[in-house]
């Protein structure tokens, strides 16, 4: 990683845990580089699960899940040597149904997209990043905040330059670069898979290639290629203890540490982006998201 004193870069994402299981290592390795690293957390994940089964004996859970999620988040970015912003929005929920149920009204993903962008512009304006990052279309899966997390983030990319557009948050700035998160890149899925079990050993990936071949593939899906790989190798850790800070969300030996991270490093030591626009010159494949702004 080049030295990156002077550059700033901006991640949006839709609750506390998003920033550790997508592009933690990324953000600690621009940190350790010298870049100013800032994470937007849209909604304080007040709707989520206790999905570490161990979680449900702590008390705190049970009586204010919002302050515990808040303190892990405040954890998590520690380990990664990040800044970190609550947009304040309330977490809209997963809805699950047939039909589906109407979301909470005032949620974050049933707001008008000026009133869900303006912090975001706003924030865009005073720290002044040169790249953002945030999901896909498809909100990197169907979550209805991970949806409006893309929507805000694309929109403050294109308006937080523009004087005529939300006027009284702050002076204009204008971001150089725009990526897509591809944390669930297929091929990098593919690729470890592969070589696990060439190695001799149990993938846990089998399952999910078997419906990337599936006629019927990932409805949601996207098919962004793969740009910008940036390596990654060394932080691997580092995204761990992130990782495990959310311990509410994340089971310590679960999805997320499947493969050893010696593994990874020899097999897929990166992390993976799409560019989808430039205001600077940069030559594709990239390994640095600042390529071209440097």
């Amino acid at each position: 990683m080049p030295r990156s004193k002077g550059l700033r870069l901006l991640a949006v994402h839709a609750h506390p845990d998003d920033e550790s299981s997508k592009g933690a290592a990324m953000m600690a390795a621009y940190v350790d580089a010298g870049a100013e690293v800032v994470v937007a957390t849209a909604t304080g994940g007040e709707r989520g699960d206790l999905l570490n089964e161990a979680a449900r004996e702590l008390q705190q859970c049970h009586r204010d899940l919002t302050g515990v999620r808040r303190q892990e988040m405040r954890e998590a970015a520690e380990a990664l040597g990040i800044d970190h912003v609550w947009l304040g929005f309330e977490d809209s929920g997963l809805p699950e149904g047939d039909p589906m149920p109407p979301l909470p009204a005032g949620s974050f993903a049933t707001l008008p997209l000026e009133q869900a962008a303006y912090p975001l512009v706003r924030l865009v304006r005073r720290f002044r990043p040169h790249v953002i990052i945030s999901y896909d279309e498809s909100g990197g899966y169907p979550h209805p905040d991970h949806i409006m997390s893309h929507k805000i983030s694309v929109e403050a990319y294109h308006a937080a330059g523009d004087a005529q557009r939300y006027p009284d948050a702050g002076e204009p700035w204008e971001p150089q670069k725009l990526y897509y998160d591809r944390a669930f890149n297929p091929g990098r899925f593919r690729a470890i898979h592969e070589a696990l079990v060439e190695a001799g050993y149990e993938s846990p990936y089998g399952e999910r290639i078997a419906r990337y071949d599936d006629d019927g593939g990932i409805p949601w899906l996207t098919k962004h290629e793969v740009t910008t790989q940036v390596p990654v190798g060394d932080y691997l850790e580092l995204r761990d203890r992130a990782l495990r800070a959310h311990r509410t969300q994340v089971e310590p030996d679960g999805f997320f540490f499947a493969t050893p991270n010696d593994f990874l490093r020899k097999v897929w030591p990166y992390d993976d982006y799409v560019l989808i626009d430039s205001r600077v010159e940069t030559q594709l494949p990239e390994h640095d998201l600042f390529a071209g702004i440097r």
